[in-house]
C-alpha cells in the first residue's frame, strides 16, 4: 500500500511538473516583499519609493513535500514618470539556476495598489491593512498567493509571511525580511 506523503503518490495526483512549479510560485510570491514600503517616512506618504534603488530580500521557502530552501532576491527599482515603480529582481534560489523577474506596481486609491509581475496570472492586489500589506495574486496551476508585509519599526525593513493554495489547501509557505541596501 503506498503512503500518502509518498511523492510518487503525490505526482500521480498532481503532477510531477506541477510540484517543481509550486516551488517556482512560492519564490515569486516571496518576492513580493520587494514592492512596498518598509521605510516609515515612505510609507505614509510615498510607498513605492522605499524601492527606489537597491533591495535585498532573504526568506526560507516550504514547499509541500519537499526540503525546505534559502532564497535570496536583489532588486533595482526606479519610479517612472507615473509615479509607478518599476522593479528588476534576480532570484537566486538555494540549488537553482537564477531568474528575473519584472514588476510594475503603481497606486490606485488610498491604500490601494495594483501591478504585474512576470509569472502572475492577471493583475497584482495590493491593500494596506492597519499599517501591514497584503498582496493577492493568481499563478499557473490554479494557484492562489497571500502575503502579509509587516514594516519593522527601523524604517528599513519589513517582514515577509506568505501563504500560497491551491484548491484551498496550503501547498507551500515562506517567511522573510527585505531591506534597502542603498
Amino acid at each position: 500500500m503506498e503512503r500518502f506523503w509518498d511523492p510518487g503518490v503525490w505526482s500521480a495526483v498532481i503532477g510531477e511538473s506541477y510540484l517543481e512549479h509550486t516551488r517556482k510560485i512560492a519564490v515569486g510570491a516571496i518576492i513580493c516583499a520587494a514592492i512596498l514600503p518598509v521605510s516609515a517616512d515612505a510609507g505614509t506618504s510615498q510607498p513605492l519609493r522605499f524601492f527606489e534603488g537597491r533591495t535585498e530580500m532573504q526568506a526560507v521557502v516550504k514547499v509541500i513535500m519537499k526540503k525546505p530552501y534559502r532564497s535570496r532576491t536583489l532588486g533595482q527599482g526606479r519610479i517612472l514618470g507615473d509615479g509607478s515603480l518599476a522593479l528588476l529582481q534576480q532570484v537566486y534560489d538555494e540549488g537553482q539556476a537564477p531568474e528575473q523577474r519584472r514588476w510594475k506596481v503603481k497606486q490606485v486609491g488610498p491604500g490601494r495598489y495594483s501591478g504585474t509581475m512576470t509569472e502572475a496570472v492577471g493583475p497584482v492586489a495590493v491593500d494596506e491593512v492597519d499599517g501591514s500589506y497584503r498582496f493577492k495574486f493568481k499563478m499557473k496551476g490554479d494557484l492562489l498567493v497571500e502575503q502579509w508585509l509587516t514594516p519593522a519599526p527601523d524604517g528599513n525593513s519589513a517582514q515577509s509571511k506568505l501563504t500560497v493554495r491551491k484548491f484551498g489547501m496550503k501547498v507551500a509557505s515562506s517567511t522573510g525580511f527585505v531591506r534597502r541596501v542603498g
